[in-house]
C-alpha cells in the first residue's frame, strides 16, 4: 500500500468509525483499483461511501439516492450542511479520463448518437492542437475532417452508439423519457470503453438527474468517479466525443439522401414540419417512424393537418 492509498484507507476508516458510533451499519472496507469503499445500510436503504486515491490526492464521494433520509444523514455527518460536490469553477480537467457526449437529442429527424473518448495527458494536448472543440462550433464539413484526425490519434480508445429512429421510438415507448435513454446509452458507452481501457474518472454533459447514468452503470462503471457538468464540451475528451457523435449523426443524413433522394432537414422548425408532412403523405406513418423521433410535437401537428 503506497502513501496515497494509506491516507485514503485511514480516511475511510475514520469515516466508518464515525458512522458506526451513530448506530449505522457499515460494511467492511473493500479496496478497488482506484478507491476504497464501504456500504452504509439501514433497513432497506443503502448508500455507498468511496474514497479515491490518485495523483491529485484523495477524494471522498457519497453515492446513492440523494432524496433518501439515509443519504441526508450520512452527508450531514461526513460533509456538513451541503452536498459534497466539486464546484465547476474549482474543477480541473483530469490528466486521464473518459469524456461522453451526444448528438441528435433535439432533432426530429435522425438518430440519437452517444459517443465516448478515453484520453490521457499526451493525447489531450494533441487533440487540442488539431482544433478539437464543441461540435456545435464546427461546420459539418469540418466535423468529418477533425473526426478522422481524432480516430487516428486515439485509435481504439472510443465508442459510439447509434440509436436509429425506429429503435429510438421503441425505447421511448418502454422508458417514456429521452433522458432515461440517454442515461442508459452514456453508461453503455462508458462500460464499452472500460472493457478496453482502465480509467478512474469520466466527464459527461449533464442532461438531467445525475442518477440516470450512475444507476445504469454496471460492474466496471460503478467504480468510476463520474463528473456531470452543463456545457461539459469545454473539456477536451468530451468535445472529441461530441465530434464523433456528430459525425455519425451526419452520416445517417447523407445515407438517407442517397436512398430517399430528398434532403432531410436537421433540427426542429417549420421546414422540418413540412418535410415530415411530405413523408407521411408520400410514404405513410410507418416510414416516418423509421426516420423521425415521433414523440416530438411535429408528429401531432402533421397528423391533425
Amino acid at each position: 500500500m503506497n502513501l496515497l492509498e494509506e491516507k485514503a484507507f485511514n480516511l475511510i476508516s475514520n469515516y466508518s468509525s464515525l458512522l458506526s458510533e451513530q448506530k449505522l451499519e457499515v460494511t467492511t472496507v473493500i479496496k478497488k483499483k482506484y478507491n476504497f469503499e464501504v456500504n452504509i445500510v439501514v433497513d432497506k436503504e443503502s448508500v455507498k461511501l468511496l474514497v479515491y486515491f490518485g495523483k491529485k490526492g484523495n477524494k471522498a464521494v457519497l453515492q446513492g439516492d440523494k432524496a433518501s433520509k439515509l443519504f441526508e444523514i450520512v452527508n450531514q455527518l461526513i460533509f456538513g450542511e451541503s452536498f459534497f460536490e466539486i464546484k465547476e469553477s474549482d474543477f480541473k480537467e483530469p490528466e486521464e479520463y473518459i469524456g461522453t457526449d451526444e448528438s441528435g437529442k433535439g432533432d426530429y429527424f435522425g438518430p440519437l448518437v452517444i459517443a465516448g473518448v478515453f484520453a490521457g495527458k499526451d493525447n489531450l494536448k494533441i487533440l487540442k492542437k488539431i482544433g478539437v472543440k464543441d461540435s456545435k462550433q464546427l461546420t459539418d464539413a469540418s466535423i468529418k475532417i477533425i473526426a478522422k484526425k481524432i480516430k487516428a490519434i486515439i485509435r481504439d480508445s472510443y465508442d459510439v452508439i447509434v440509436i436509429n429512429p425506429e429503435r429510438y421510438n421503441n425505447l421511448f415507448d418502454k422508458m417514456g423519457n429521452v433522458n432515461r435513454i440517454l442515461g442508459w446509452a452514456h453508461a453503455k458507452v462508458l462500460e464499452n470503453i472500460l472493457e478496453k481501457h482502465d480509467s478512474s474518472e469520466a466527464i459527461s454533459d449533464k442532461f438531467g438527474d445525475e442518477r440516470l447514468i450512475n444507476s445504469a452503470l454496471q460492474t466496471k462503471g460503478k467504480n468510476l468517479l463520474l463528473h456531470q457538468f452543463t456545457k461539459a464540451e469545454r473539456y477536451t475528451a468530451v468535445a472529441a466525443a461530441s465530434i464523433l457523435a456528430r459525425e455519425k449523426f451526419c452520416e445517417w443524413f447523407d445515407f438517407q439522401k442517397k436512398v430517399l433522394k430528398i434532403e432531410l432537414p436537421k433540427g426542429a422548425s417549420s421546414t422540418v414540419d413540412k418535410a415530415a408532412a411530405e413523408i407521411k403523405n408520400n410514404y405513410g406513418m410507418e416510414k416516418l417512424k423509421e426516420l423521425a423521433k415521433v414523440h416530438f410535437k411535429t408528429t401531432k401537428k402533421i397528423i391533425h393537418q
